[in-house]
């Protein structure tokens, strides 16, 4: 099985390591890669992964389930639940069936940035063994450009 992810979100694809929270960076809920978006001011859209049903519905992050079983997480920026939804707005409901490519969230990373968290958005294939998983560090990506692929 072999399951391709792509960029929920444009920006510069950073590694896991880099991101500001450790769950993350040591890939405690799984292995994947992150991306952290422009600069620009502007409310984006936040796309599906994979293809599946949205399982867990959040603001500032959702999980897609795919037809293989394997659940991809998508969190929007560190800390961010913090804020309760506000600057986020939920385009799909949890139970909803996704295409890969298809808007989940829109959020305004600038405005995440001014609150003095972190816009960075980790893509996690959940319950995978740390490393499994590699990026194109530094790459520059569009949403539903490749990020990574798992399994063989």
């Amino acid at each position: 099985m072999s399951l391709e992810v792509v960029s929920p979100v444009a920006g510069e694809v950073v590694g896991l390591a880099a991101v500001p929270d450790q769950v993350f960076s040591d890939e405690l809920v799984g292995a994947g890669t992150a991306v952290e978006p422009p600069a620009t001011e502007g409310r984006i859209e936040v796309v599906a992964p994979v293809a599946g049903a949205l399982v867990k519905v959040h603001p500032h992050a959702f999980v897609v389930l795919g037809a293989e079983g394997v659940g991809v997480l998508v969190h929007l920026g560190i800390d961010t639940v913090e804020l309760l939804g506000e600057g986020f707005e939920l385009l799909r409901a949890e139970g909803d069936t996704v295409e890969r490519g298809t808007p989940v969230v829109a959020f305004d990373p600038a405005a995440v940035r001014r609150r003095g968290l972190s816009a960075v958005c980790p893509v996690v294939v959940l319950d995978t063994a740390p490393g499994v998983v590699t990026g194109t560090v530094g790459a520059q990506v569009r949403p539903g450009d490749p990020l990574f692929t798992y399994g063989s």
